[in-house]
């Protein structure tokens, strides 16, 4: 990879985005969603409720319930994902992976990959023995994720709608840290 398509991902530590990264990770959500990621959102969504969501999470990142890594190309954020540490006593030991999502101008990069990786590190360094995530059943994430060593725990159909409005299955998969 040349220097002028450098990815770098990187921890966000105690909240602290810019008003411009705020604008970058909400551009990211609103493009992924018109692409159709599940990621927890239909339309009509738009770049207003995307910042008010990254913008509610702000607290969670803050006292370290929550995790965030971004990557950035050539010094823009393309990429997310995040990390729920906090968990009640019984499951002190796992973390859940969420929102995993890469720009549709940065997608076949190997960036899911890349934040997926590092994510894993941060989680380690958190203590964390297992990890679990839920992914739409079929989908390339679900590749992604068998090809990272995650396995499947089941799948549960008519889990979430889709963004064109019809009902789809979810996979659960787990992985178990060294």
């Amino acid at each position: 990879m040349s220097k002028q398509n450098e990815v770098v991902v990187t921890e966000v530590f105690n909240g602290a985005l810019s008003a411009d990264d705020l604008h970058q990770l909400a551009d990211t959500l609103e493009q992924a969603v018109a692409q159709g990621a599940s990621i927890g959102f239909v339309p009509p969504f738009g770049h207003t409720q995307a910042l008010a969501f990254w913008q509610k999470l702000i607290p969670g990142f803050i006292s370290g319930d929550r995790r965030l890594l971004v990557a950035r190309l050539n010094g823009k954020i393309v990429g997310t994902v995040q990390l729920a540490v906090s968990q009640p006593a019984n499951g002190i030991h796992r973390a859940d992976v969420n929102k995993l999502m890469v720009h549709p101008d940065a997608r076949r990069l190997g960036i899911a990959r890349s934040l997926m990786e590092a994510i894993e590190q941060v989680a380690r360094s958190a203590g964390k023995k297992l990890l679990v995530l839920d992914t739409i059943s079929d989908g390339a994430a679900q590749g992604l994720y068998t090809s990272l060593g995650y396995e499947i725990s089941g799948r549960i159909p008519d889990y979430a709608m889709s963004t064109a409005g019809e009902l789809e299955p979810t996979t659960v998969m787990f992985k178990i840290l060294e």
